[in-house]
This record gives C-alpha cells, structure tokens and sequence, in this order.
C-alpha cells in the first residue's frame, strides 16, 4: 500500500464519527423544546457563556505580595499548549473575570462596551483572542453547546432545502410575545433557583421575521404548523466561517462605511424580489450581525468614526442594531473593544465621545511589573523547542526582562530605596527595613506604573537580532542581547524624548551591574562549592565562636594544645557579610542560640540552614581558593596543567549546578577573570 494511502487509512481510524454527528445534530422545534427542557444551559446569552467557559476552566487561590487574587487557569491557555498564556496579570484578569459575571447576572454591564485600555504589547489583543478562541472550542464541548435554525423551502426543482437564519439566533425567538410568559413557566417548571433558568430575550430578525409571516398566513395563523417548517440544528462558533466570532478593524478615517457593521443590500436579488426592502434581498452579514450569540472584538475602536458610534451605543445600551431599510434588530453579544493611550486621551477631550464614555468599562491592562512573570512571557518563544542550533546562556532572558520592568517601574519616593531594589521586591524578595505591607504602600503611591516603558514586543524583536546576529556563535550571552537593546533605542519609534532615552540607557547600565554581580556570586560560589572544604571551615569556625562564647581555649588540632579562639578567623568570616566589630558579640551569640535550639529538637547544625553563614563560609573559602586556582591567569594564555585541572571542576560545578553549557561556562569565568585582573573584587563580595 502507498504511504499516501497509509496516511489516509490512519486518519480516517482516528476520526471519532459519533462526535462529528453529535455536532451536526438537527431535529425539529419539538426536539429542541425537549433539549431545553433538560438542559436550560443551551438558551444561555453570550455573556452567561462567556463567564461560564472562563469559570469552567477552573481557577485557584494565588497570593502576591501577601494579597489574595484569584488565578484563572483559562488564561493559561491550556489548549493550546500555553501559546497564548498571560502572565502576571492577575488582578486585571480577576476585575476582568468580575465584570464579566456581572453582565452574566444581568447587573447593568452588560449594556457596556468591554474597552481594554493600556500601551502597546500589554497583551490586550491576546486577550481577546484567547476569548475568541476559547469560545470557538467551548462551542465543539458538551457543556458548551448551542442552537440555530433554518427554514424549509422547496426549489423550483422540487427539491427541498433549508434557508439558515442569517444571524444564529436562538430558537426560542420562534415563540410569539404573548405565549412567552407561559412558554418559559412551563420549561422552568421545579427547577432551583441555583440552576440556570430559561429567559426569551429579543425578536426575530427581518429574514426570519419575514419568513415567518408568510407561513403564518400561508397556514391561517396556525403556529404549530409555521414551527413544522423549521430546523433546529446545532451551531459551532468559528471566526473563519463567520458564525458567533466577529473582528471589526477601521479603515483610514474617510473611508469607513457603516454596511461593514450591519450589512448591505444585495443588488443582484432586488430584480427577483422587487424592493431593496425585502429582507431576502439583503446580506445580513455584517460583523454585528454575524458575531450574534458570540463576541465582537473592536481593533483600535477609539479610531471609528464618529456615525459607526452610534451603531455600537445602540448595540452596546440597547442589544440592537439598525440595518439599511430595516428596523432595529435584536442581537446578543459580547462587545469587546481595546485601545491604547494616545487615543483614549483624544476621547477624553472630545465632547462628542462623552456618550461613549457613558457606556464603556474601562479595564486597564498594564504591562507586567514582576520579573518572574516578565521572564516567562519570553521564555514561551526563545526556549530549545523553538530555538534549534543555539544556546541562551543562563541570566540571557533575565537580564532582558529586567531591563523591561525597570523602563515601566516609577522612581520609590523613599530615598532609602533603589530602583533595583524596588523590581526585587515586587518580584518577592526580601530586603532589610521592607516587609510585604511596604510594597503594598510602593504600589499604591505609584498608580501609573506599568502603563508606560518598553514593551515586550521591542525586547522580543532584540533577542532575535542577537539570535541571527551571531551565526558563528553556539551560545547568546546576555551581553549580546544588551547591546541589540541599547543600538535599538536609537530608532525606537516610540521614544519621542531624549531624556527617557538616555534614562533608558542608565537602566542598562544598572543591568549590567546586576548581571556583573550575579556571575561573580556564580563563579565564587562554584570555586567554593568544596563541601568537605566548607564543612570544616564551618566546624572550626563554631569551635572558636563556642569557645568565645564560653569564656574556654580551643584545642589545636595538631599539637594538642589548649589556645585561645581565633579572632583573626572568626573575623575573617563575619566580615564576608559585613558584621561589624560592634555587633561580632551578637552574632556569634546568635549562631550559638540557633545551634542549640536545634539540639532541643534533636537536629544537628548544618551551615546550608542559615543562608547568612553559609554567604560568609562560602566568601571565605573562595578569597582562600582564589589564589591557589589563579583564576586571573584564564585572562592570559598561559595555563599550566594543575591550574586547568581546578578550572575545570569550577567549570563542571557551572554546568552541574547553574545550567551553563561548555561554550557559555568558559565565557562566564573569562568575563569574572577580567574582573578580577582589574582588581574588581569588592562588589562581588557583598
């Protein structure tokens, strides 16, 4: 058999045929009345389907910066192996998730327009095409279903057919005003308050509406038999084929025309039916009309021009829309708009948008101000999945991100306070004289931070410059990528003054300050990393603090003798973390308290549990490894034999523990030999 064959014959065995027939179901009026009777969700109107898809999802308890906020998985995009995911957005999500079940409950936002509003790349567009998307396959689910109809004609063939209704309305619509009340007390009968209850909501469109009247007089007023010539079938959302899903993007200002919106007249059908009011003669597909029962994504919306406003007040206040020639019509969807700054601005000024701003929810989405969350949006794209043939040395995207959130952070008002200081907090770490609650104060006092600085589109497009930028390279260190962002900041489009460019610049700097002080904490503790080495240190140190403390001479080790505690080395230890002369006594007393509380509940002392000791063992025994592993002749050529061999177990200790490769490992120890040939050292040792 033939491998196209073979293909064909594996496919068709995975195709599940039960499920393609459930999803294509159609029946009668009657069938549906039972599927409602059973199962009220299918009536649920776009916002109640949207809420429900996100919820449904599944959400969990998350708390930053000892605040509580939910974290719903939905946008995690789960189903499409995370391509989407938005990180770090959690309060914007939470307020967004909480809109969203208001208009589901018929508070009052549902009569709104859903604008997001943020600078560019904050994932606005993201969002609502996780929205979009999402719906498209909650309408494929059990849980997600939901029904059209169509009407039965017969050709001049004699052959039947089925004419769709135009905009997927709900078949309940079928059901006259008068009986509605009765209608809907008959398919809610002793159902809970807690279950989801059937309401009729709207009217037929115009071709429906049309259709409709005519079988009523063809069958004399009898209902029962208008309702034998519809068929009810069930309806996927898909943005492709224009069912559920609509996208509206405005064209230049002066030549925007509102048909896009409601649909036009079909020229070619006013000859067959006589009047261009004949709604058989009418294309009722434009996005209003064709994202009914769905979602309608407005891209830029602040820059319609101001006659299509009217259309969206009205489908926003009312859930109507009014088609050429026709009466207003009934739709139910969710409107969704985003924009950034400079227009929003614009609307504010402008009087003729105060009706607008009357009807719009604006949902600030800000760039991302957690370095954690920062690093994850790049890692989704620059990971060995997706970048072959090279390495990201370790701290690459890091430096990135944290050159990012430092453009979007504000200047602390407390003096004591850096910038860098301020993104580690936020990013969770703990820094002397800051709790928690002082974050809580950090943000708050800084209320437009993260809706200004560089977007992550302007880093993302760098790292690839870096990535093609070096083809002899195998591995991009994060001085590549730092030079690609600081030549790019030239022609930035967007930096429109000299002085955040400049301010921009000093950010790097600090970066590399940062990055500079990373690696050299790397490389010391990979020379320090002798546990048998560290261990003995750490004995001897606490038989001199013992000894000190006590009052009691230490026996030498090699001559048996008793002698007093070792200053010089006790000192030499608690300088590492600048404990000064003052407070030696403290300490040491500290470190014998610690010890002994462990021995009331018979736990033995190990240095690794006190991370203070530890920095200080490991500093120590580095400043006495230093010397012997002449890390400084890396930067000349000559290398003798012993030396190699030291370098190469810190080289091995960088790759083992630090996730280096051979190529970015010998780099890194170049780098912190040049800074220490130039006699660099007291940073690194803080």
């Amino acid at each position: 058999m033939s491998t196209g064959m073979d293909l064909i014959t594996l496919i068709a065995a995975r195709q599940n045929l039960d499920d393609y027939q459930k999803k294509h179901w159609s029946g009668t009026f009657s069938d549906y009345l039972d599927i409602v009777r059973t199962e009220p969700r299918v009536t649920r109107t776009a916002y109640q389907r949207l809420y429900d898809m996100i919820v449904g999802h599944g959400s969990e308890e998350i708390v930053v910066n000892k605040e509580k906020v939910v974290r719903y998985k939905f946008f995690d995009d789960p189903e499409n192996d995370g391509q989407d995911a938005i990180f770090g957005l959690e309060r914007t999500l939470t307020n967004f998730v909480n809109i969203l079940k208001s208009a589901a409950n018929g508070y009052g936002t549902e009569r709104r327009v859903l604008l997001l509003h943020g600078p560019v790349g904050s994932s606005k567009s993201t969002l609502a095409r996780l929205l979009k998307k999402g719906l498209e396959r909650y309408s494929h689910t059990e849980e997600g279903r939901l029904y059209s109809f169509g009407w039965k004609e017969v050709g001049i063939d004699g052959e039947e057919y089925h004419s769709e209704c135009p905009m997927h309305e709900e078949p309940l619509h079928l059901i006259p005003f008068e009986h509605r009340p009765s209608a809907v007390a008959a398919l809610n009968e002793s159902r809970g308050h807690d279950e989801h209850l059937v309401t009729i909501e709207g009217d037929l469109c115009p071709f429906c509406r049309q259709m409709f009247n005519e079988r009523m007089a063809r069958y004399n007023g009898d209902w029962s038999r208008v309702v034998e010539d519809v068929r009810v079938r069930r309806i996927m959302l898909s943005e492709q084929d224009r069912v559920g899903i609509g996208t509206f993007q405005p064209k230049d200002e002066k030549n925007q025309d509102a048909t896009e919106l409601t649909g036009d007249i079909n020229y070619r059908k006013i000859a067959e039916y006589g009047t261009e009011s004949d709604p058989r003669a009418f294309n009722f597909d434009g996005e209003f009309n064709i994202a009914n029962r769905g979602i309608i994504e407005f891209i830029e919306v602040l820059k319609l021009d101001v006659a299509f406003l009217y259309d969206l007040l009205g489908a926003s206040q009312e859930h109507k829309i009014k088609p050429k020639k026709f009466a207003q019509t009934d739709i139910d969807e969710v409107i969704i708009g985003h924009t950034n700054e400079p227009e929003y601005k614009k609307l504010q000024s402008n009087e003729f948008m105060e009706a607008l701003r009357d009807r719009t929810v604006k949902i600030d989405v800000p760039y991302v101000t957690r370095l954690a969350d920062e690093i994850k949006i790049y890692e989704k794209d620059y990971n060995s999945r997706r970048v072959r043939g090279k390495r990201l040395a370790p701290h690459t995207l890091e430096v990135a991100a944290m050159w990012a959130v430092l453009t979007r952070l504000e200047e602390p008002k407390n003096a004591g306070l850096t910038l860098m200081q301020k993104l580690k907090l936020y990013n969770g770490k703990t820094l002397p004289g800051f709790t928690e609650d002082n974050i809580k104060e950090l943000r708050e006092e800084a209320e437009r931070e993260g809706m200004h600085g560089i977007s992550p589109r302007y880093v993302q497009d760098k790292i690839s410059n870096a990535l093609v930028a070096h083809p002899n390279e195998r591995s991009i260190n994060p001085f590549m990528v730092l030079n690609e962002l600081e030549t790019g900041l030239k022609h930035h489009s967007l930096i429109n003054s000299d002085e955040t460019r400049k301010h921009y610049r000093h950010l790097l700097s600090l970066v590399k300050e940062e990055y500079e002080d990373i690696v050299k904490n790397e490389v010391q503790r990979a020379i320090a990393a002798d546990e048998d080495a560290l261990s003995r240190l750490c004995g001897n140190y606490i038989d001199n603090v013992k000894a000190y403390t006590q009052r009691e001479k230490v026996k030498n080790k090699y001559t048996g003798q008793p002698e007093e505690p070792d200053e010089r080395l006790m000192r030499s230890i608690e300088e590492k973390i600048d404990i000064p002369e003052s407070r030696k006594d403290d300490f040491r007393r500290e470190i014998m308290n610690y010890i002994g509380a462990l021995s009331l509940d018979g736990k033995r002392f190990d240095y690794r549990t006190n991370e203070r000791l530890q920095k200080a063992l490991e500093l120590k025994l580095f400043q006495d490894q230093k010397d012997t592993i002449k890390l400084t002749s890396l930067v000349s050529s000559v290398v003798d034999k012993d030396t190699q061999e030291k370098i190469d177990i810190v080289k091995s200790r960088l790759i083992r523990n630090y996730g280096y490769d051979e190529d970015s490992a010998t780099d890194v120890l170049n780098y912190v030999a040049s800074i220490f040939a130039r006699g660099d050292v007291k940073r690194g040792s803080h």
